[in-house]
């Protein structure tokens, strides 16, 4: 069987939530992260503004490592209501057919051949945020092992994270390759419908 083009490359993902800024840091440090990809469509947090875009890049700068914003090609809240159904959901399958988000995507996989490389959201549960629904799911698919560094500094790899999900985190209709058109966010990121904080994609 032919192997996937990046079989032996991996990308970790990571949630600042509402974490110190001390604490997400030694997080990066602990798994040897030295490229932090930004995936937020809006860098900034209400409830956490030392995520805030560029207070987060001077801090992570100032460690040692590089920050990288990827946000306006593979964000999870993209612009244009043609990405959104009715209820604020995000279809995923029209995001990831996108040239923005393939030329995102492709600068992200050559970071990755050489970098240690985290990518960013503000959900700490990568289960029902999009670094994992949208872009881990891709990337994945391309033969690069996804792995999750969550809150606690443990790390979870993609299938145990994905055995765990129940049928109400989306599991079902998102990973059902006969409902494409499920593909898409498990909460409303729709920012007419959800504010802007650190618990959204």
């Amino acid at each position: 069987m032919e192997e996937a083009p990046h079989s032996n490359l991996r990308v970790l993902t990571i949630g600042h939530s509402n974490h110190a800024l001390e604490h997400f840091v030694d997080l990066l440090k602990k798994h040897s992260v030295q490229v932090v990809a930004d995936t937020r469509s809006y860098p900034y947090s209400n409830y956490s503004p030392h995520y805030d875009r560029e207070v987060l890049k001077g801090a992570l700068i100032s460690a040692g490592l590089k920050y990288v914003d990827l946000g306006s090609e593979l964000g999870g809240r993209p612009k244009g209501d043609e990405f959104y159904d009715s209820k604020g959901h995000v279809f995923y399958d029209k995001v990831a057919a996108t040239a923005a988000f393939q030329e995102g995507l492709s600068r992200l996989e050559k970071g990755i051949e050489k970098y240690t490389v985290a990518i960013l959201c503000s959900e700490e549960n990568p289960a029902v945020c999009h670094r994992k629904l949208l872009v881990g799911r891709v990337l994945a698919a391309h033969g690069i092992m996804v792995e999750h560094i969550r809150g606690d500094g443990r790390i979870q790899s993609d299938d145990d994270l994905s055995a765990s999900m129940t049928p109400t985190d989306g599991q079902t209709g998102l990973f059902a390759d006969t409902e494409a058109s499920a593909w898409k966010s498990i909460p409303s990121v729709s920012r007419k419908k959800r504010p802007n904080n650190s618990l959204t994609s």
